[in-house]
């Protein structure tokens, strides 16, 4: 019980704290909300005179009253003119209003957006993207449905009870404005308690579509793979399974709703019944007319009515609250890498690189790199070789502060990259990844990426020097190609070089290439990699590798084992030292000679 009430208590903060988020968007345009709430309350006070109007028409044309039948022209144009108004009140309300709320989602959206790229790598990776995009997507939907059914439906709602409430204890007895007043407090109080009843089947709903959405994007993220295993009936009872689940969650739901609206006509329909009994007795009474019966009925109707859909919109704000609060938790996290206050930007003289006693653990209990030092010489090529695992893509990951180092610190020209802005730091750096992620774009949109104004002639160079020449030009659409979702419509080789053209292009002071030809076959390797000299000429360049033929023309080539240098010298040097290096190199040669053979 105590953990239901805990539960209830966070839920109920949660909303809180949800709606604060909003004030500071929603008061963006105060202007615009006040007057929206001006002809919010003049459309509500045309609502609640149509009644009164009704009543004297009726009493006008009362034969028993009036022997004389005359219809009340003027009366009759006012009912019509107070309809109209409470229309064109509530037409001009939301259009005035509506900036307020669409700039409120594009701020909070935008925002998200922005946090999300502030977020670090760690966060990333273990992000489920369809999941993610659900919730944002909802969340913005949310804060759309709150701003205008917040103030549209539940505070006129109020006000409209309220004034009702008056015009009943004024032109009537105390019993209706008692009996409306008990029917609404056990209407909303039952609404309340069975709503909070269904959220429980809501979120489990929610939680359900999620899972199931996000195996469908993971599944055709990795369309390829599913192919090449023959595993689509695996994935399709996988996505099956998750949408049973949704659809448990659902049926629950649904029934719950239906429960609801019963227990909600049951209300409505005991209290018309008492009210219009206790009118229909003050006709027969002769004490009130039958003008004063159709305004008691119609403001039961009238209040009813908004009340019946207060439970859906009750119910609506209850999950437009959950799905705001998973937006603003997401902005509240904060990123575990962030810039100093007034950090200067990375000012690069010469692009001398020093890594200093850096010590570095993915996972608790093993260290990746141990006490690690390691320096990078302004315009000098530096290769870091090594077995998987040993740290290699470590130090490069660490260079763009995709992560902070457990102890030690990176240098550039002396400036400690913590010291410095983010932005500026990787606006220096180019790196060729060994895994390279295109956008669904353009062949020439991606190899600008780096660059955005850039011209097409000098995409074009960029391209050659890649040499993707060749492969452009027998595509139908040249540069204007799509790659398709994450480059997935050219080949590995293709995507490294667009990735290698996007490095060319940009011409950073300091250059990483991991792994940058590891896609490529040998005559493409050989033609590009002379690009890539001449680029790396005066610019301080990092080449992680595995092929140890790429890089036995670096002025220094570095042994990585266990997170620490083992071996560093020029590749002959290490030749001749006979270590780790000379056997890697030997058994590589050995694995390429068949391959040389067989040709």
């Amino acid at each position: 019980m105590r953990g239901d009430r805990r539960d209830g208590d966070r839920r109920f903060s949660g909303d809180w704290r949800a709606l604060v988020s909003l004030v500071p968007y929603f008061m963006e345009f105060p202007l615009r909300v006040f007057l929206a709430m001006g002809f919010l309350i003049a459309a509500k006070v045309a609502t609640v005179l149509l009644p009164i109007a009704m009543k004297h028409i009726v009493d006008s044309l009362d034969s028993s009253a009036n022997p004389v039948l005359v219809v009340p022209l003027a009366m009759v144009l006012g009912y019509g003119a107070l309809r109209l108004a409470t229309i064109i009140f509530g037409e001009i309300r939301d259009t005035i209003f509506g900036r307020v709320t669409e700039r409120a989602m594009r701020r909070i959206g935008l925002k998200v957006f922005k946090h999300l790229h502030q977020l670090e790598l760690a966060f990333h990776l273990q992000r489920r993207t369809g999941g993610l995009a659900r919730d944002i997507d909802r969340g913005t939907n949310g804060i759309s449905f709150l701003m205008r059914f917040m103030l549209f439906n539940i505070l006129p709602t109020l006000l409209e009870i309220g004034l009702v409430a008056i015009i009943l204890a004024v032109n009537f007895s105390w019993e209706y404005p008692l009996i409306v007043f008990v029917a609404v407090v056990i209407y909303i109080a039952f609404s309340v308690v069975a709503t909070e009843w269904r959220t429980g089947f809501v979120r489990e709903m929610n939680a359900a579509d999620n899972q199931a959405n996000t195996r469908a994007v993971d599944s055709l993220l990795n369309f390829e793979t599913v192919k090449v295993f023959a595993s689509a009936p695996f994935e399709a009872a996988e996505y099956d399974r998750n949408l049973a689940s949704w659809e448990q969650a659902r049926r629950r739901n649904r029934l719950s709703l239906a429960a609801l609206n019963i227990g909600q006509a049951l209300v409505v329909s005991g209290s018309m019944t008492a009210i219009m009994l206790l009118a229909a007795s003050g006709v027969a009474d002769g004490e009130l007319t039958l003008g004063d019966l159709v305004m008691v009925n119609a403001y039961m109707m009238q209040l009813f009515i908004p009340l019946n859909f207060l439970g859906f919109v009750y119910r609506e704000i209850k999950r437009a609250l959950a799905d705001i609060e998973a937006v603003f938790a997401l902005l509240r996290q904060p990123p575990a890498i962030m810039d100093l206050p007034d950090a200067p930007p990375l000012d690069i003289s010469a692009g001398a690189v020093r890594f200093e006693n850096l010590s570095f653990r993915y996972v608790e209990d093993r260290a990746l790199l141990d006490d690690f030092s390691l320096e990078l010489k302004p315009g000098k090529k530096l290769a870091v070789v090594g077995p998987s695992g040993s740290g290699k893509s470590t130090l490069v990951r660490l260079l763009f502060r995709l992560y902070e180092p457990d102890n030690g610190r990176i240098l550039i020209d002396g400036q400690d990259i913590r010291e410095v802005t983010q932005q500026s730091l990787r606006e220096q750096i180019g790196v060729v990844p060994q895994d390279t992620v295109l956008f669904n774009n353009t062949i020439a949109y991606n190899i600008g990426y780096g660059v955005p104004d850039a011209g097409m002639d000098e995409i074009r160079q960029a391209a050659a020097a890649a040499n993707l020449t060749t492969f452009i030009d027998q595509l139908p659409d040249g540069f204007d190609t799509q790659v398709g979702e994450r480059g997935l419509k050219v080949s590995g080789g293709e995507k490294q070089r667009i990735a290698i053209a996007r490095m060319l292009l940009k011409q950073p002071p300091i250059m990483v290439f991991d792994e940058a030809t590891s896609a490529l076959d040998s005559a493409s390797e050989r033609a590009i990699m002379g690009a890539l000299d001449d680029l790396a000429a005066n610019r301080t360049t990092l080449m992680i590798a595995h092929r140890l033929a790429t890089v036995v023309n670096a002025d220094q080539i570095v042994v990585m084992r266990d997170g620490r240098v083992v071996e560093q010298g020029s590749h002959q040097k290490l030749i001749e030292a006979d270590g780790q290096y000379a056997a890697m190199w030997t058994l590589q040669s050995e694995q390429q000679l068949p391959e040389s053979e067989s040709v």
